[in-house]
């Protein structure tokens, strides 16, 4: 939700900057030769990057300003979910406990008959 309201902020800043740009420049008049389109071009692209640049500055100070502002916030919301978490984790630790001596005790009886079969097998590949 977060990553989308960063991501239209950006697109809108970068819309809204570029209208502007366009808007405070003289109104362009079609060329009449090709040395004076070419003219027009050179100084489209030699303004271009730094508008681009602008923008993209624009948008990093206002995304610092989301996070400073959702930061707090999303501490607040961390705290209280650890909170509850380390809570049901302390409920559930006997219980935890207990189910990991049971497999660890399954696991013992176990391991001899796989090792058993597994020895078995490498004999058998060898003969």
């Amino acid at each position: 939700m977060l990553f989308r309201f960063l991501i239209f902020f950006l697109v809108l800043g970068i819309l809204f900057n570029f209208a502007f740009w366009v808007f405070a420049q003289q109104p362009l008049e079609a060329p009449k030769t090709l040395e004076e389109a070419k003219k027009t071009g050179e100084g489209i692209l030699s303004n271009f990057p730094q508008a681009l640049k602008n923008v993209w500055q624009q948008a990093l100070n206002l995304w610092k300003k989301m996070l400073n502002y959702v930061l707090p916030w999303l501490k607040t919301i961390w705290s209280k979910i650890s909170w509850f978490l380390n809570k049901a984790v302390e409920k559930k630790k006997p219980e935890i406990k207990e189910k990991f001596e049971k497999e660890k005790e399954e696991m013992k009886e176990e391991i001899p008959a796989v090792s058993k079969s597994l020895w078995q097998k490498l004999k058998e590949l060898v003969e």
